[in-house]
């Protein structure tokens, strides 16, 4: 939108609350999940494909071609909510007056999810190839307060100690293999250690969020974040709808492709 004054054009930057930011993340991951839990895994069973048979395939099938086209699409989509998950746990732990209760929110709804996702990526009640984006997150805050222990000491030791608490944040979501972690990881460490630095904090996030190519478009958003949180109960609504939107889809998957 914009004021126009003479021949000067003067643009209102948009306003965006953590409630917007979240329900933007919300429907591309949907959009995501959907591509890769009910199209690729429910309807083209890609697990049974080699890349090379894909290829034959789509170009014997054009409605194969049609369908695996939109999965990627989606799933390109998905990539814009990594960003600010990453961005809003950080405006989390800066705000929140008890990190215990913070915590064992996550915990509690990374444990939730698990089954939901092995069922949704695996079809498999247990399935410890892989973890939820939801321990990427526990992670993740587990390193934030480690990381404001190590930000008080000064010097050369401080920095150090700081590179090395997110060096064990990779570790264990390398470790634990869960679902974005190396970029979550990544993206809450710049997001707190340069909070104040935004051209920095801008920069590093855009060229690691590029991992999933749309990443950096959400951006935008977080820049016009005004950081008002209205309603404090709202999250759990958000954090319930990860392992049921998992468990929907699951079942969809399973009903189209049986």
């Amino acid at each position: 939108m914009s004021n126009t004054t003479g021949r000067r054009v003067v643009w209102n930057t948009p306003s965006v609350t953590a409630n917007g930011l979240k329900n933007f993340a919300c429907i591309v991951m949907l959009l995501q999940n959907i591509g890769i839990v009910v199209i690729e895994k429910g309807m083209i069973h890609l697990e049974q494909y080699t890349q090379e048979s894909l290829s034959q395939a789509m170009a014997a099938d054009s409605n194969l071609m049609m369908v695996s086209g939109i999965a990627s699409v989606l799933q390109l989509i998905g990539g814009m909510a990594i960003p600010i998950f990453a961005f809003l746990l950080v405006e989390g732990f800066l705000n929140t007056s008890n990190y215990k209760k913070y915590l064992l929110s996550i915990f509690i709804f990374a444990l939730l999810s698990e089954i939901p996702y092995d069922l949704a990526m695996s079809r498999r009640v247990f399935d410890f190839s892989s973890q939820s984006a939801m321990v990427s997150m526990l992670i993740s805050l587990l390193m934030l307060y480690v990381l404001k222990m190590v930000k008080q000491i000064q010097g050369l030791p401080g920095v150090l100690l700081q590179i090395l608490t997110v060096l064990g944040g990779i570790f264990w979501v390398t470790f634990l293999r869960t679902e974005y972690g190396l970029c979550i990881i990544l993206l809450v460490a710049i997001f707190y250690l340069l909070y104040a630095r935004n051209g920095w904090k801008t920069l590093l996030g855009v060229l690691v969020s590029l991992m999933y190519v749309t990443g950096p478009l959400s951006f935008y958003g977080i820049w016009c974040y005004n950081g008002e949180r209205k309603d404090k109960f709202s999250k759990y609504i958000y954090y319930i709808f990860y392992p049921v939107h998992l468990l929907l889809l699951a079942l969809i998957a399973r009903a189209v492709g049986a």
